[in-house]
């Protein structure tokens, strides 16, 4: 496989996952209706140095999780997700749409692309299961084959975030502070809600 098409396949394994509604999503919503458009790119890049942290150990040589920890890695991501979705709900009765965006940190947007991507369970159960077999095979083609692949896939996330948060601070003009503080809520109870969903996955696997 050449370099282009690993580029490629990671653009389009990348999107797929960045496609799919996540806590990674609903962090680039909330931020980018407290930031700004630059919310999606800054989300994205604590997501990237969450996902640096995995490709050095599976380069290293920790290519898997034993299928028994799946597990406990779900019932500590579930706990975290319905912890940040609770405090999200608690802050959504004060929230207010700032009238000065410029002054807000940059910081905290990618504080939160790290946070929900590590507490994700599906984050280190793909990683370390076909994540892991994807970089092994791109790694075939040396150090360039592996850094084509993972700049597709962090293209991928940058792009779709981005212009996730670029749409959502288009409307936020249009928005009052009721509403803001409803988009919070729903922000909230879908956090809680994939919480809820990994913890009954992890102690109840057969629901």
């Amino acid at each position: 496989m050449s370099i282009l098409e690993l580029a490629l396949m990671g653009f389009i394994i990348g999107l797929t996952g960045a496609l799919a509604p996540g806590p990674t999503l609903i962090a680039t919503i909330r931020s980018a209706l407290h930031v700004g458009w630059t919310g999606g790119p800054r989300v994205t890049l604590g997501h990237v140095i969450a996902e640096m942290v995995i490709v050095v150990l599976i380069a290293a040589g920790i290519s898997s999780f034993p299928d028994t920890l799946h597990p406990a890695i779900a019932g500590i991501g579930g706990s975290a997700l319905i912890l940040f979705g609770g405090l999200t709900l608690f802050g959504a009765r004060k929230a207010a749409i700032s009238s000065d965006i410029s002054m807000e940190s940059s910081s905290g947007p990618v504080l939160a692309g790290l946070l929900t991507s590590v507490s994700n369970p599906y984050f280190w159960i793909w990683w370390f299961s076909v994540g892991s077999a994807l970089l092994i095979s791109s790694l075939s083609q040396g150090p360039a084959g592996l850094a084509a692949f993972i700049a597709g896939h962090w293209a991928a996330d940058l792009g779709w975030f981005t212009l996730v948060s670029v749409s959502i601070h288009r409307s936020r003009t249009m928005l009052g502070n009721r509403m803001y503080q409803g988009i919070l809520v729903l922000c909230g109870v879908i956090l809680v809600l994939f919480g809820i969903w990994f913890l009954t996955r992890a102690f109840l696997p057969a629901f």
